[in-house]
C-alpha cells in the first residue's frame, strides 16, 4: 500500500475507534447518572430486587445459577475484556504502540498512573489493613468516559492528545489486566483451571496453523470461559486469553478489513460493547444510594483513599512520569500540545469508573464496603472529569505545526 494511502487508513481506522468510544462514553455517563437517580428514588427497591434475580440452570452437569449483576459482572463483562484484548493486540503489533520510540511516552505515563495512585490508596487505608486489598481500584482510565469528555472540547484538544491518552488507557488495562489475574484469584479448582489451559493449547493451534474461521474461535472461547469461571480465576479473563490467540493480518490501520479475524471481530463488538455491555455494568454498578451518608462516610479511608487515588494519584503519576520522559530526551511533546494541556490530559486519566467498580467488586464482598467504594470511584472521577475540562477547556491553543 503507499505511504499516502496507508497513513489516510491509519487515521481513519483511529478517528472511527476515536469517535465509538467518546460515544459510548456519553452513553455510559447517562447510564450512571441514571442508575444513581434511580437508587436514590422510590424505585430503589425494585432495582435491587431487579440485580439480585436469580437466572441459569444445568449445562452439561454444571450448575450455572447466579444473580444478574453477576452474569452482567462475569459474563457480559467477558465480551468487554475481549474487545480490550483484541485492542491491546492490534496496537502492539499493527498500530500506535507498534514502535519502541511510540510506546516510551504512554508507556512510563501509565506506569506512574498505576503505581501512584495506588501508593496513595494504601497510605489512607494504613491505619485499616483490611481495606488494602483495594489497593488497585484506582489504577486504570476508563477510556469511554475520559475520551467521551475529551470530545467535548473539539478542536481544542489536538489529535495528538487523543491518541496518547488512548495509549495511556490501553496499557494500563493491560496492567490492570495482569493484576486481576495475579491478585483477584480465588482459590483455584485444579481440573477446570487443565481443561482451560488444553483448550487454550488448542487456540493457540489454530492461530499457528492460520485457521481463521471465528465462529470456531468464538465457539472454543465459549467453552474457555466455562472453565475458567469455575477454575477460580475471573471468568472475564478468558475473554483476553481468546482475544491473544485470534489471527491478526497487518492492515495499516484499517479497522474491518475482512482478511483479517481480528479486525472483523473487533469492528463487530465496538458498538455491542460501547452502547450495550459498558452501559449495563454502569447501570448496575453505579446504584449507589445516598441516604444516611454522611461527611465521615465519604472521609472514610477506603473512599478517601479511592477518590484521592484517583483524583491526585493518577494526575500526579502521568504527569509527572510523561514529563520526566520528556526531558530527558527519551520522547517528544505530544505534537501541537502544550505543557498544560498534557496536564489537563493527566486529569482526564483520573477517569476510573468501569475498571475501578469492576476492581472494587472483586475486592470486596461487604456490599456496605461495595457502596463506600461506589462513592468514592464516583468522586474522583467526576472531579477528575471536571478539573480535566475546565482546564483544557481554558488552556491556549498551540499553533499547528
Amino acid at each position: 500500500m503507499p505511504l499516502k494511502s496507508a497513513s489516510r487508513a491509519i487515521y481513519s481506522a483511529l478517528r472511527d475507534f476515536l469517535q465509538q468510544e467518546a460515544a459510548g462514553g456519553y452513553v455510559l455517563m447517562a447510564a450512571a447518572a441514571l442508575a444513581l437517580v434511580v437508587a436514590n428514588s422510590p424505585w430503589a427497591g425494585a432495582y435491587h430486587a431487579i440485580l439480585h434475580i436469580e437466572l441459569g440452570g444445568a449445562i452439561a452437569g454444571l450448575e450455572l445459577r447466579e444473580s444478574l449483576a453477576h452474569w452482567i459482572n462475569d459474563g457480559l463483562m467477558a465480551g468487554f475484556f475481549l474487545l480490550v484484548g483484541l485492542e491491546i493486540k492490534r496496537e502492539v503489533l499493527d498500530g500506535q504502540l507498534s514502535k519502541p520510540s511510540r510506546l516510551i511516552l504512554p508507556g512510563v505515563a501509565a506506569l506512574g498512573g498505576v503505581i501512584v495512585p495506588a501508593l496513595i490508596y494504601c497510605a489512607v487505608v494504613l491505619a485499616a489493613p483490611e481495606h488494602l486489598r483495594g489497593w488497585a481500584i484506582p489504577a486504570a482510565t476508563d477510556i469511554a468516559f475520559a475520551l467521551g469528555v475529551l470530545s467535548l472540547l473539539g478542536s481544542r484538544a489536538p489529535a495528538s492528545l487523543k491518541i496518547f491518552l488512548t495509549a495511556i488507557a490501553i496499557l494500563d488495562d493491560l496492567v490492570a489486566i495482569l493484576i486481576i489475574a495475579i491478585f483477584y484469584t480465588a482459590q483455584l479448582n485444579v481440573l477446570a483451571l487443565a481443561l482451560a489451559g488444553g483448550v487454550t493449547v488448542l487456540l493457540i493451534a489454530l492461530n499457528r496453523l492460520r485457521v481463521t474461521w471465528l465462529w470456531l474461535y468464538l465457539l472454543l472461547g465459549a467453552v474457555l470461559w466455562l472453565c475458567v469461571l469455575k477454575s477460580g480465576v475471573h471468568a472475564t479473563l478468558a475473554g483476553v486469553i481468546l482475544a491473544m490467540t485470534i489471527p491478526l493480518n497487518p492492515s495499516r490501520g484499517t479497522p474491518d478489513d475482512p482478511h483479517s479475524p481480528l479486525h472483523r471481530l473487533e469492528h463487530a463488538l465496538h458498538k455491542p460493547v460501547a452502547f450495550g455491555i459498558v452501559p449495563l455494568f454502569g447501570l448496575a454498578n453505579a446504584g449507589v444510594g445516598f441516604a444516611g451518608v454522611t461527611l465521615a462516610t465519604v472521609l472514610s479511608p477506603a473512599p478517601l483513599g479511592v477518590a484521592l487515588g484517583l483524583f491526585l494519584g493518577k494526575q500526579a503519576g502521568v504527569f509527572l512520569a510523561a514529563m520526566a520522559v520528556i526531558k530527558l530526551g527519551f520522547a517528544d511533546m505530544p505534537r501541537d500540545a502544550s505543557v498544560r494541556q498534557l496536564y489537563g490530559v493527566a486529569l482526564l486519566c483520573g477517569i476510573g469508573f468501569t475498571m475501578s467498580l469492576f476492581i472494587g467488586n472483586l475486592a470486596f464482598a461487604d456490599p456496605l464496603l461495595l457502596d463506600k467504594i461506589k462513592i468514592g470511584v464516583l468522586g474522583g472521577s467526576v472531579a477528575s472529569a471536571l478539573a480535566g475540562y475546565l482546564l483544557l477547556r481554558t488552556a491556549p491553543q498551540t499553533a499547528t505545526r
